[in-house]
């Protein structure tokens, strides 16, 4: 049967609409309901093989614990928020804060993460009283469709409108834009492309941007643990997810150690020739990265670029040489290749860092091991990206993680460096709007002193 998008876009509206006034607690069974059937062990099953046998990316093992821990990462996330009604209330000021859902959502979902994106952003947008209608990406329409389908199965069991929760069974890119032209708002996972895309809905949409983590490590960490983090953070899922490490950027007196550490961790270093040979693999054309490596083993790429490595390779690594186009090495890879630069000043790595981002990944994130707060906060003041992670295997923290106070997503906000709206990790508190309510307070008009008194005892009032 052919996709309607008007009509799923009415039934969306008309489910919203029963909804809309719900109390807290309807509200709050209602994720609970939906949360628990998706982290079930046989839905995870399902929704991973599925996933991974349609995309032919990522780790079936890696994707089943990952829906796991996102649906109970934002079920944890959102416990005890007030999203529902008055929310805050400043006495003092005159203020009550209330809370409003936005209506109607369009998802559009990559093919990365085709389940998991919407169990965070499903459970994000029932917390809120909004209906969400995904558009999944070409290759991987069955899984999230299948995720869909369950999340209905859970609203239905509790007695909430089932078409709260909606998905194009045939997708394309024409029912996208239609999608998001006809809903009140938009969230899209995907890169630079989608977001313009996306805006041409001309809808008000949460975007993301691309990732290229940097790992700067420096002396004073453990480095044998250090590299350890770095290789469970690059292979977990085949390095589908933006916050992998591209790149790690070592201090040059702890630099051989380190390489050393990776090498016995499942790395392996190209010679300059094998280099070369992997550029032309992965970017045949010179610009446009090879979608059959994406996501891909490192054996299986060393295979397809006639590299001989041993067989317990996990990751490959080649020297960083220069950073921009001329060296697609320097961005984003989406797969376990790895780029090694050497350092031995922090000012100038942070600057080649920020180059770096410039060319790809502005917006995004990097990762800093250092045992020296005022490193961290230097990185965190200068980088232009919405997080810093420090000291923490990146892919596990970055998102949202048990050892990790950053909330739970699959969606991560670049903010303008990336031409989106927000910086932010996207969850429910993107998803609301806000009715301030005021009413009169003494009033009091500030005079000179209270608003200008410093000024004017060091410059006077000429």
């Amino acid at each position: 049967m052919e996709d309607n998008i008007q009509e799923m876009y009415e039934r969306a509206k008309k489910a919203f609409e029963e909804v809309e006034f719900w109390p807290q607690e309807k509200v709050d069974e209602m994720v609970q309901a939906v949360g628990w059937e998706w982290q079930k062990e046989e839905t995870r099953k399902a929704l991973a093989k599925l996933a991974v046998d349609e995309s032919g990316i990522g780790v079936y093992e890696d994707k089943l614990n990952k829906i796991k821990t996102k649906t109970l990462g934002t079920l944890w996330d959102q416990r005890g928020a007030k999203t529902c009604g008055l929310i805050e209330e400043d006495k003092e000021r005159g203020i009550r804060k209330y809370a409003k859902p936005i209506g109607v959502i369009a998802n559009v979902v990559p093919c990365t993460n085709p389940e998991s994106t919407i169990c965070c952003l499903g459970l994000s947008t029932l917390k809120t009283r909004n209906a969400m209608i995904v558009s999944p990406h070409p290759r991987t329409q069955g899984s999230s469709y299948l995720a869909v389908e369950h999340g209905r199965k859970a609203l239905k069991k509790i007695g909430a409108p089932m078409d709260l929760l909606q998905c194009i069974k045939y997708t394309s890119h024409e029912k996208t834009r239609e999608l998001m032209s006809n809903c009140d708002y938009a969230v899209a996972t995907g890169g630079a492309a989608l977001v313009k895309v996306v805006y041409g809905a001309a809808k008000p949409a949460q975007t993301v941007g691309a990732g290229n983590v940097v790992s700067i490590v420096d002396e004073t960490v453990d480095i044998p643990a250090t590299a350890h983090k770095i290789m469970l953070s690059k292979i977990a899922n085949n390095s589908a997810s933006c916050s992998s490490e591209n790149a790690v950027a070592v201090y040059d007196e702890v630099y051989d150690q380190m390489i050393e550490c990776l090498k016995s961790e499942g790395g392996y270093l190209c010679s300059t020739e094998e280099r070369e040979t992997l550029r032309q693999t992965m970017w045949p054309d010179g610009h446009t990265l090879n979608r059959d490596i994406v996501a891909k083993s490192a054996r299986f790429i060393a295979d397809l670029a006639g590299l001989n490595v041993p067989e317990d390779t996990k990751f490959i690594m080649v020297l960083g040489e220069k950073i921009g186009p001329e060296d697609r090495f320097s961005g984003e890879k989406i797969s376990p290749v790895l780029t090694v630069w050497k350092w031995n000043d922090f000012d100038e790595i942070i600057e080649r860092v920020k180059s770096m981002h410039k060319f790809s990944g502005e917006g995004h994130s990097v990762s800093i091991h250092t045992e020296r707060d005022e490193r961290r906060v230097e990185l965190a003041v200068r980088a232009n990206v919405g997080r810093v992670v420090c000291n923490m295997p990146h892919s596990y923290a970055n998102s949202g993680g048990w050892g990790s106070g950053l909330p739970f997503t699959d969606t991560l906000g670049c903010g303008t460096w990336a031409g989106n709206i927000a910086s932010e990790n996207v969850n429910w508190r993107q998803f609301l709007n806000y009715t301030l309510l005021s009413i009169p307070i003494e009033e009091h008009v500030p005079d000179d002193e209270e608003l200008f008194g410093d000024y004017l005892k060091k410059w006077g009032r000429d």
